[in-house]
This record gives C-alpha cells, sequence and structure tokens, in this order.
C-alpha cells in the first residue's frame, strides 16, 4: 500500500498486512506520518516540555475509565 507524508510529503510502501494500512484503509480520517517527521515531532516535544514553559495536558484517568 502507498502511503504519503502528511507533512513533508514523502511517499513510503507499507506492507498491506500491517495493522497501521488497515486502519489507514478502512477509517480515511486516520493519517500517516514518515518515521523522520514522527521522530522530529517526539524530539522537539521533549524539548519544549524541559524548558517548563510547556504545559502537556492529558486526559484524566477517570474519563478514560468511563469509555
Amino acid at each position: 500500500m502507498r502511503v504519503q507524508c502528511v507533512i513533508c510529503d514523502t511517499i513510503e510502501e507499507l506492507v498491506d498486512d500491517t495493522l497501521e494500512a488497515k486502519r489507514l484503509r478502512n477509517r480515511p480520517i486516520h493519517t500517516h506520518m514518515c518515521k523522520k517527521c514522527h521522530d522530529r515531532i517526539t524530539e522537539r516535544t521533549k524539548q519544549r516540555i524541559a524548558t517548563g514553559k510547556f504545559h502537556f495536558y492529558r486526559s484524566s484517568r477517570r474519563i478514560e475509565d468511563d469509555f
């Protein structure tokens, strides 16, 4: 399956039997991000959290348990 990264527009090949390929086929709202972009965003988010000025909000456990 050919997929395109939503950030850098590179085209990659995914194996059709993988979970990510199935999600992209069945739910078009899901998007694909290449490994390079994913790693870059992860690293920059960690840098912003380390500054202390970035508030990383996560949902409460109680709300997640209700679903």
